[in-house]
């Protein structure tokens, strides 16, 4: 078993290593160990999963993952201190640590991971998520944890006042709920925002090609440019004029007079699409 770290025990190991969180990098570190195994009993692990945690920092989290999967991949953008060997020797042969940038991150560095699950720097939680679901179609699920208003925007369906860019893009490739709300008290430093969880669930894309993918993420960018505006309208720079734009819509069976903010994923497919063929 692991030997969780509490918050004594977080400050000194900081302490002797000489690190400090940093605002600058988004870095909460969780000091609680009844919170990381709740983050782990709601991944539902189990004994075959390898998994890829992202930003591990001094290892509160990873520690609680090692028993409960094959295979930990630590993927941080400095090499982070090794405290799984003085804190759980047993489990050490399970963890590898890849000192890269999770934003570029390929799977030739971290191999075939199953699952995603990390407590994510709140200033690239959505970047970081999409591009390792875009780079590792092995990983099929993922339990991260992020602020809490990102949480709502990343679970959001269509109609929220909160749907947006990320709810589509993250839509295309999973499901993604909010699970669980985590306190500000139980991170190091104490962030001025509450966290929370999202289950991520892989599930089939709309089309598995990449330029297909590109195309329907220019058609939602465009959507949420101008929110407050028609389709019609705000979709007129990307097709070339609001009359051709409405005709695509048309065409993809949506009405002109809607918002992005009431489509779903698979209608941006759809539209994409149809401007491919008209």
């Amino acid at each position: 078993m692991s030997a969780l770290l509490g918050p004594n025990e977080m400050r000194e190991l900081a302490s002797g290593l000489g690190i400090r969180p940093t605002k600058k990098l988004g870095q909460n570190f969780v000091h609680d160990p009844n919170t990381v195994r709740r983050i782990v009993a709601a991944a539902g692990l189990s004994a075959a999963d390898v998994v890829i945690e992202v930003g591990p920092g001094l290892g509160s989290l990873t520690l609680a993952l090692l028993p409960a999967c094959r295979r930990v991949v630590a993927v941080e953008v400095d090499p982070v201190p090794e405290t799984v060997a003085a804190r759980a020797p047993g489990l050490a042969d399970r963890l590898t640590v890849v000192a890269a940038d999770a934003l570029r991150i390929t799977s030739g560095q971290v191999g075939e991971p199953t699952a995603l699950v990390a407590n994510l720097p709140y200033n690239v939680s959505v970047p970081v998520v999409l591009h390792l679901l875009a780079e590792l179609p092995s990983m099929t699920s993922g339990l991260v944890m992020v602020q809490a208003e990102v949480a709502d925007r990343m679970a959001a369906g269509p109609g929220s006042r909160v749907y947006g860019i990320p709810s589509v893009k993250i839509a295309w490739y999973a499901a993604a709920r909010r699970v669980a709300t985590v306190p500000r008290t139980v991170f190091w430093p104490v962030p001025n925002v509450d966290s929370a969880l999202v289950l991520l669930t892989r599930r089939e894309t709309p089309d598995s090609d990449d330029g297909a993918r590109a195309a329907v993420f220019a058609v939602i960018d465009a959507a949420f440019a101008q929110r407050r505006k028609t389709l019609r309208a705000a979709l007129a720079g990307w097709a070339g004029s609001a009359a051709r734009a409405e005709e695509l819509l048309l065409v993809a069976g949506i009405d002109p007079g809607a918002r992005g903010e009431q489509l779903a994923v698979t209608d941006f497919s759809r539209l994409a699409h149809a401007a491919e063929q008209v």
